[in-house]
């Protein structure tokens, strides 16, 4: 074996030791990561006002010089997986008010369409124990248009596009500054970081660079369980060299260097003071030092040199690099924050063995990727899914909020409203969360959505199995989950109702686990039992007349409905929901695979398999014949919310994803598993012998095997074979579902036929909106009335091949309806990736749909190959909109290339 080949093959399986060393805390490889959130002012953690207004009680103005109670954020920052100590890179371009250390957007109140991140940063890389990361942020050379952005999105209204960076012209002769950090570990405690900027103008541009490290501030409040006793400390100890002590994280020692040239007479310093609040700016709070957490932007924006701390110690620090960079130019700042002994003085290496690490992590992280994306990708494929997972890893969050203490208040601070006893959240006093935990967007929200979550670790799991399988168990735990067995939802409001797909989830990371026969039975043993409670709770709350027909709120699908469907109807109607209905027959038919995975090695498990589809078979007859025909409409062939009220049922006709829900609610039960299962295969045969009129909605297919044997299926579903028909007949439409960029949220059959429905002395209305919503409505801004959504998408992707599974190639569908071209549902699911990828593929005119008609991202340099992984998605048109980095859920793409992948290498052995 060559040197060369040698040294391939260890690169290619560093990182899955470090993986298989993290899972079995042999290391401490995730030790460090990207847990610094984005934005942890305006949270409701952070809120401690009477109101419940948290974007007015913590501003972004208030961000710089306040000091946080239960985290941190910073810009492309990381830190411990106990946000103890925090780095972050900031930057001052000369003429901004203050220092660029954090992402800024518009609030809820002021965002025409909600709140709205307005700075340009993509995440470029990360190994899933970030072991080698590296982002990017685009820095205007001009004043940061702060007043500008706010104004400007407060005088526009709902019909009007949201006013972007972009848009300031901020950006013209890309006078900006392309910021690049990168993160390579040299083992678990020992980080490098490489701050790289570039000036891409056209003249020579001012630049003050701060790289920052600062200890989060637990001492300050008096009734932490983390608080201690020793508060921490940093110290000059040498040239551009600060020792770091504290008494649960250890000892580090944090130094730095500049590579190139500064300006003259402008060596770099090191600048100290405490993260505290400026009680100047904050009356009312008394800090315990007259060193203040906004020191820095004092010293270096206005000259103010009594600002820091001249003993040069603290709890805060940075580095401050004077520079002029030149264009095409760039300056290199190395910094290495290290474990040791601070007794023993040491320098610590920022040269050639610094530079030989960056390498090696990039050479590892490469290699890791090439046997994660397949290799008959394209170039532009391959990036897409890199970057889409570097979004995925790079969202992680240390995500702190102890309900309890946070309703009480804490003892050394002025006491809070008695409204909180009864206010926000305060049915989850059991709720403890402090964990990593990946988020939907670190900055648009900065908490975790648990039905975002269980979409978030499909592709996940393909990257780092012990995570995924974690961070499902994390939220059936006791100290999440609540004693009625609810999951919760998220901070905004924990007992609204997400679908139920956390059961989903964990029968798709499970399949994942292992080979057949080698998978984690104990995973799925753990998550059932759990599973169990959170059932039972929507079984007992959500079916409010105990007739299999549920009411689950708006379900994620915030405005898609013509009510609120939070909020009590008037008169004491009640909606039956069809989508609401429908995630109970999904989360019954996982359940159902579930007990039969687990029945081979416990009756009890068996038993469980016969109650799950009995209550499946009880759904999908609810849905079908309840009342005559249920959810269904016949004369449309759709199934429609319904409302229920004086024994009378009245269907609302408006044709969307509520309707199409039922096509995900499949399940193939193979015989051989059945027969395996003798008692199940008792219960079965009494249930279709005895209750024909509900066994209907199973059938029963038998297929020839690869070896000229038979081996027979049952299907169960909600639909008929015929209304499955009718269903995607709708679905593949392009009049009405069917976009260029996959399957719209809403038919485009309302846009010039709304849905009116005049209720209780009222009118509504449904339209179909491709894009940002056109009202208040549910208020924020996202919008389930038109645009593609990438979670429902792809559940209706694997609901085809389920159906394929069955019916196989003699099923066959017209796809687009009325085009004349018949395919396989295999072919019709293939399609529809096609189409979702499409979204980040670039054009004959060079640009991509995610970016709009932005020509930066299609023609000018340094812009190209930057994808961005948005909420969702222009029903028309593709462009990105909501959320700008929700690689969570979006990071789907990446799954669905590799299912693309796996089609080609098929047609190439039929071809052959």
């Amino acid at each position: 074996m060559t040197k060369e080949i040698a040294a391939n093959d260890s690169a290619s399986i560093a990182e899955e030791r470090r993986l298989t060393d993290s899972s079995r805390r042999t290391s401490n490889w995730k030790r460090w990561g990207p847990y610094l959130s984005e934005r942890q002012w305006g949270t409701v953690r952070e809120d401690y006002s009477a109101d419940q207004q948290p974007w007015g009680y913590f501003p972004h103005d208030h961000a710089r010089s306040r000091v946080y109670r239960w985290g941190e954020d910073g810009l492309l920052g990381i830190c411990d997986r106990q946000c103890r100590l925090c780095f972050a890179p900031a930057f001052w371009n000369g003429n901004d008010p203050i220092l660029k250390e954090r992402l800024y957007g518009v609030p809820g109140p002021e965002g025409n369409h909600g709140e709205d991140v307005k700075e340009l940063y993509y995440y470029l890389d990360s190994t899933p124990t970030h072991s080698y990361m590296q982002a990017l942020y685009k820095y205007p050379q001009a004043r940061f248009p702060y007043e500008d952005l706010a104004d400007t999105n407060k005088q526009r209204g709902r019909l009007d596009p949201e006013y972007e960076l972009m848009d300031t012209g901020v950006l013209n002769e890309n006078a900006y500054f392309d910021c690049f950090v990168t993160y390579a570990k040299s083992d678990d405690n020992d980080i490098l970081i490489e701050m790289r900027v570039f000036n891409r103008g056209v003249k020579t541009a001012p630049l003050v660079v701060l790289p920052q490290l600062w200890y989060r501030n637990t001492w300050s409040w008096g009734k932490l369980q983390e608080d201690t006793d020793v508060k921490p400390e940093m110290r000059a100890v040498g040239p551009n060299q600060v020792a770091c002590s504290h008494k649960t994280l250890g000892d580090f020692l944090f130094q730095y260097e500049v590579v190139g040239e500064l300006k003259q007479d402008a060596a770099p310093e090191t600048i100290f003071t405490d993260n505290e609040t400026n009680p100047v700016r904050h009356p009312g709070l008394t800090p315990a030092s007259k060193y203040y957490k906004d020191a820095f932007h004092e010293y270096v924006v206005h000259a103010k040199k009594s600002a820091v701390n001249p003993k040069r110690i603290g709890t805060k620090c940075a580095a401050v690099i004077k520079t002029d960079i030149e264009p095409n130019k760039s300056v290199v700042v190395r910094l290495r924050l290290t474990q040791c002994d601070l007794k023993v003085t040491k320098r610590l290496d920022l040269g050639d063995g610094f530079s030989s690490v960056l390498q090696q992590r990039q050479e590892e992280a490469d290699a890791f990727y090439a046997m994660r994306i397949p290799s008959n990708l394209d170039a532009e494929e391959t990036n897409i899914a890199r970057q889409a997972y570097a979004g995925l890893l790079w969202t992680k969050q240390f995500y702190h909020y102890v309900v309890e203490r946070w309703i009480e208040g804490d003892p050394n601070f002025p006491a809070l409203p008695a409204s909180r006893e009864t206010g926000r959240n305060s049915e989850w006093p059991h709720l403890f969360n402090r964990d990593v935990i990946s988020m939907p967007d670190k900055w648009e929200y900065p908490w975790y959505a648990a039905w975002d979550l269980a979409f978030h670790m499909v592709p996940m799991a393909r990257l780092d199995m012990n995570f995924a399988k974690n961070q499902m168990i994390l939220f059936l735990r006791e100290w999440y989950m609540h004693p009625n067995g609810q999951i919760p939802a998220y901070e905004w409001a924990l007992s609204d109702v997400n679908p139920p797909v956390h059961a989903w989830a964990c029968w798709e990371i499970y399949q994942m686990s292992g080979p057949l026969g080698g998978r984690d039975k104990e995973f799925l043993q753990r998550v059932f039992l759990k599973l169990m409670l959170n059932f039972t709770w929507w079984v007992n709350r959500k079916d409010v007349r105990g007739q299999n027909l549920f009411s689950g709120g708006f379900l994620g699908l915030d405005n898609i409905g013509v009510f609120d469907r939070n909020k009590p109807l008037p008169g004491g109607a009640i909606l039956d929901q069809a989508d609401g209905t429908s995630w109970m027959a999904f989360f019954c038919g996982y359940m159902l695979q579930i007990a039969l995975e687990l029945a081979g090695d416990s009756q009890a498990y068996g038993d469980m398999a016969s109650k799950f589809f009995e209550h499946y078979v009880g759904i999908a007859a609810a849905m079908n014949t309840l009342h005559g025909t249920g959810l269904w409409d016949e004369e449309d062939g759709f199934y429609y919310d319904h409302i229920y009220q004086d024994g009378e049922h009245t269907a609302l006709r408006v044709r969307s994803l509520v309707g199409l829900l039922p096509l995900c609610t499949a399940v193939v039960m193979h015989e051989e598993v059945i027969s395996s299962l003798p008692g199940f295969q008792r219960r079965l045969n009494w249930f279709l012998e005895n209750k024909p009129e509900m066994a209907c909605h199973m059938t029963y297919l038998e297929r020839s095997g690869d070896s000229d044997t038979t081996t027979g299926m049952r299907l169960l579903a909600i639909p008929s074979v015929d209304r499955f028909r009718s269903l995607l007949r709708y679905m593949l439409d392009e009049k009405e579902f069917l976009s260029e960029y996959g399957i719209r949220s809403m038919s485009a059959i309302h846009g010039p036929h709304p849905f009116v429905f005049d209720y209780d002395g009222g009118t509504e209305r449904v339209s179909y909106i491709p894009g940002e919503s056109d009202s208040y409505f549910f208020g924020g801004n996202s919008n389930w009335r038109g645009p593609i959504w990438f979670p429902m998408n792809y559940l209706l992707i694997q609901s085809l091949r389920t159906y394929y599974l069955y019916y196989g190639d003699s099923f066959k569908v017209e796809c687009p309806t009325g085009s004349g071209n018949e395919m396989t549902l295999q072919e019709v699911a293939q399609e529809l990736e096609r189409r979702l990828i499409s979204l980040f593929q670039r054009g004959g005119d060079n640009k991509v749909p995610c970016h709009g008609e932005c020509d930066k991202y299609a023609s000018t340099e340094h812009w190209q190959d930057l994808p961005l992984f948005y909420e969702y998605f222009h029903g028309d048109n593709g462009k990105g909109l909501g959320a700008s980095h929700q690689t969570g859920w979006t990071a789907l793409v990446a799954t669905m290339l590799e299912h693309q992948s796996l089609c080609k290498i098929k047609e190439a052995h039929a071809d052959s």
